[in-house]
């Protein structure tokens, strides 16, 4: 159960950060942007699920989530004072990464369809 849940978070996480790179991809059917837009406000929750799942099931590859979920959780940190400072450092040194790391995350959450 966490792991079909694990998987989906990684595809629409996947999906929301490497959209710059999946919107090249595609061409002029804005295929990517359209899905996209109907997961953006869900983003919290896919940040959450990013960030708590791959606790709960420990591996390698769940460091990933873990950074994906924190990337889409960067407008959530001010409502958590004691760690805003610190989240948002992390956030932004991994703000360069946001493609790769949402490739990643598609890519990983692929891999558990199958």
């Amino acid at each position: 159960m966490i792991g079909t849940l694990l998987t989906i978070a990684n595809i629409s996480g996947g999906i929301l950060l490497g959209l710059a790179t999946l919107d090249k991809w595609d061409g002029d059917s804005n295929f990517f942007n359209k899905i996209a837009g109907a997961l953006a406000p869900f983003q919290t929750v896919i940040g959450g699920a990013l960030v708590v799942l791959p606790i709960l099931r420990f591996s390698l590859l769940g460091i990933i989530s873990i950074l994906g979920g924190v990337l889409l959780l960067t407008h959530v940190f001010g409502k958590v004072p004691a760690l805003e400072t610190s989240l948002r450092k992390l956030s932004a040194q991994l703000m360069p990464f946001k493609a790769i790391i949402g490739i990643a995350l598609l890519v990983l959450g692929l891999m558990g369809l199958f």
